[in-house]
């Protein structure tokens, strides 16, 4: 009985340089363009998150504001949470466009870092300003419906 040995060649063991140079030309493409995904993702979550906790903020400021209604101009400071300081003001000014001539826009506005750049997050409400002023007395009154 004959046992046939299968010999091969040299040239098909490995790679070639032309296909090597090839594969490293195509993750010299791709490992960058990945990484940039993954840090655009990263910015988008930590961005989405702190804008979350500004909204809160910002709601949460935009309420103590329209309860305490003590004040006149523009409040403001810093509130520390998640690791992140997020920076607040609290205004109010005249509405423009009101059927009621007394009525106040009051808005809040949280500002925070991420990564380098500043964003904010804006609430506004309407009020009038018998609440905003409760010492006022216009002799008006609204009933909601």
């Amino acid at each position: 009985m004959k046992f046939a040995i299968k010999t091969t060649s040299r040239r098909t063991r490995g790679f070639t340089l032309a296909e090597l140079l090839a594969s490293l030309l195509f993750l010299a493409i791709v490992i960058p363009a990945a990484i940039h995904a993954l840090r655009v993702a990263s910015l988008a979550g930590s961005v989405s998150a702190r804008k979350g906790a500004a909204a809160r903020i910002a709601d949460r400021m935009l309420n103590e504001s329209l309860v305490n209604t003590n004040w006149s101009g523009t409040r403001g400071g810093t509130v520390a949470e998640e690791e992140t300081d997020f920076r607040w003001t609290v205004s109010r000014g005249n509405w423009t466009g009101a059927p009621v001539p007394d009525m106040q826009q009051v808005t809040a506005e949280v500002t925070f870092s991420a990564q380098g750049r500043d964003y904010s997050v804006r609430l506004t409400t309407l009020a009038d300003v018998i609440d905003l002023n409760p010492g006022s007395a216009s002799g008006r009154s609204y009933v909601s419906r």
